[in-house]
C-alpha cells in the first residue's frame, strides 16, 4: 500500500518537472535567440570584445578573474574527457 502511493506520488512529481522543464525551455536557448546570434554574430562578437577592453582599463582584478574560472573550467572539461 505504502509502495503505490511513493509509485504514484513520483510519477505525479515527474510530470510536474516535465511541464516546468518544457516551460523553461521557452525562455533558455529559443530559436529566436539562436536566429539573433546568427544574424548578428559580429555585432555580439564586438560587444563582448570591447567589453574585455574595458574591463582591461577599470578593473584588471576582474578580469583576472575571469581567466581563473575559465582556466579551471577547461582543465575540468579536459579531465572529464581522460577519463572517459
Amino acid at each position: 500500500m505504502d509502495i503505490e502511493k511513493l509509485i504514484k506520488e513520483n510519477n505525479i512529481l515527474k510530470q510536474n518537472i516535465k511541464q516546468l522543464e518544457d516551460k523553461l525551455k521557452k525562455y533558455t536557448n529559443s530559436n529566436a535567440h539562436k536566429e539573433y546570434y546568427q544574424e548578428h554574430k559580429d555585432e555580439v562578437k564586438a560587444k563582448g570584445k570591447a567589453y574585455l577592453e574595458k574591463l582591461k582599463v577599470e578593473d584588471p582584478e576582474k578580469l583576472k578573474e575571469y581567466w581563473r574560472k575559465s582556466n579551471e573550467k577547461r582543465k575540468l572539461k579536459q579531465k572529464e574527457i581522460k577519463i572517459e
